[in-house]
């Protein structure tokens, strides 16, 4: 089954948590800050009204901290944020709605996923009177039915012991296999993968979209015999581990570990990283109303529980406040640092939203073929 990247940082804190290089309560309060709290609803003092955030579970399904939930009910006395883990995906999502009975708030998506649901009319459009665009990096952030409170990019990684005279630095690079031999490493997916091939075509990142399908596709399908691909995160860090890929396009967040876990034998680059919103949506019908929009709000206007994400997990920030508290050891691997933004590509996703379907379709029929 194909891992989403929400699922991934999961992975991440309990494999950090066994071998001890956090203790509960930090793993609790950076679980508490990407939302995860027990789920179900839970036992309420009278009068009190609840929030239901959605996120795909994993580890410490028990904590509630104090970054994103505290913070809002304490300006909003009377109200809970309760969290269910079972995993928002968009065919979830769809059959709730249409069902007519809604009981999530606020759920961590995709921006594909807010284009497709929100054109169906699944979605609450957000509220920008009440959630202020000025509280992210980019428009890309801050979509019609969803807003970002994270981020999270697809970077090059490659393995420095096989190219001592100077590894890929471009997508150009990586799709070269004259001047870089070896195994690819590419996700089992449309997504990132068309943007990168787009651009070692030769298309400006400034102007990437619309994708020329056809044209990525047939570069796919040329070096397809040289590649293998990944579903989960854990796959994606052991295929260049053990030397099977000489390089790939895998998250950040496993980069940064496989780069500090070999002492930089797998270094990876930001240029032309492909930088993509945590989006959040509001189904048709949450049962907490307009308060959902109150709760958005509030994760995206506050930059240090972001911050403390990006600490435990290397979950990029979104508030343009954020860079300026981020710690100096944590920029590097910071992708909404100014300087590695500035290198990087934004994904489309409203090109994303409204292609994805069909065109992912197509690029496992060419890696599966």
């Amino acid at each position: 089954m194909m891992q989403t990247f929400q699922q991934d940082c999961m992975e991440l804190a309990q494999r950090k948590f066994r071998e001890g290089k956090v203790d509960r309560r930090t793993l609790l309060g950076a679980l508490a800050a990407l939302g995860i709290m027990p789920a179900g609803r839970a036992a309420m003092a009278q009068g009190t009204q609840e929030l239901v955030m959605v996120n795909w579970g994993g580890v410490a399904n028990e904590g509630f901290g104090n970054n994103y939930g505290a913070p809002f009910m304490a300006a909003n006395p009377g109200w809970k944020v309760t969290q269910d883990s079972t995993g928002p995906s968009a065919g979830r999502i769809r059959s709730m709605v249409t069902s007519g009975h809604t009981t999530w708030d606020l759920c961590d998506s995709s921006a594909s996923s807010a284009i497709l649901l929100g054109k169906a009319g699944l979605l609450n459009a957000i509220d920008y009177s009440v959630v202020d665009k000025a509280n992210v990096i980019s428009p890309a952030f801050a979509m019609e039915h969803g807003a970002a409170p994270y981020s999270f990019s697809s970077v090059l990684v490659y393995d420095s012991a096989k190219f001592p005279n100077g590894g890929p630095a471009s997508w150009a690079d990586f799709y070269d296999l004259q001047k870089f031999p070896g195994t690819r490493l590419l996700r089992r997916d449309a997504l990132a993968v068309l943007d990168g091939i787009q651009m070692a075509l030769g298309k400006s990142p400034a102007a990437l979209y619309p994708l020329d399908v056809p044209a990525c596709l047939a570069k796919l399908r040329e070096i397809r015999r040289s590649c293998v691909f990944w579903t989960n995160g854990s796959e994606s860090e052991q295929f260049l581990r053990t030397g099977e890929a000489v390089m790939g396009q895998i998250w950040h967040t496993r980069a940064k570990v496989l780069e500090g876990e070999t002492n930089g034998r797998l270094k990876f680059v930001w240029n032309q990283g492909l930088l993509q919103g945590g989006i959040f949506v509001s189904p048709k019908g949450n049962p907490g109303g307009a308060m959902a929009q109150k709760l958005l709000a509030s994760m995206l206007a506050h930059p240090e529980p972001q911050v403390e994400l990006l600490k435990f997990l290397g979950n990029g920030p979104t508030n343009p406040r954020a860079a300026a508290v981020v710690p100096a050891e944590f920029k590097r691997f910071n992708p909404t640092d100014p300087a590695n933004v500035a290198v990087q590509c934004t994904l489309d996703g409203t090109w994303w939203g409204e292609n994805y379907a069909e065109v992912n379709s197509k690029v496992v029929d060419v890696i599966t073929g």
